[in-house]
């Protein structure tokens, strides 16, 4: 059963996450399992090289992670994440989906799959969550 009764409301419960709102990261999407967010990509999310920065790219999938972990069970935080960048993104936008691989009593798993505006497959991301009593 989730948490948030529509996307309005996790959208507002996830506006007083600064950090991700200040990098153009937005909630586009939310079902009872997964979710799907968006980020603009600027020269603010470059690296030196000109390319997109790993931890631009990080900070999508663990917003994505915190909305549909906290869709499940209010209030779950990351506990470990382990990310495997793939390609350097194409076009101006990012993709996050995230789903839940398994829901436990007090831990749970989610994939995240991040993908580039061509469809391209960028990261992917596998976080376990905690969720607080």
């Amino acid at each position: 059963m989730a948490v948030f009764k529509t996307l309005e409301e996790a959208k507002d419960f996830f506006a007083k996450d600064h950090f991700a709102g200040d990098n153009g990261i937005r909630l586009l999407a939310m079902e009872e399992d997964s979710v799907l967010c968006s980020m603009e990509l600027s020269e603010h999310t470059e690296n030196a090289a000109g390319g997109v920065m790993g931890g631009a790219i990080f900070t999508l999938a663990d917003f994505a992670f915190a909305v549909a972990s906290n869709n499940i069970h209010r209030l779950t935080v990351a506990l470990q994440s382990s990310v495997n960048f793939f390609s350097q993104p194409r076009g101006d936008k990012l993709f996050a989906r995230a789903a839940c691989e398994k829901d436990g009593r007090t831990t749970c798993v989610y994939r995240v799959d991040v993908t580039d505006a061509e469809g391209r497959a960028v990261a992917q991301v596998i976080t376990t969550g905690y969720k607080l009593p």
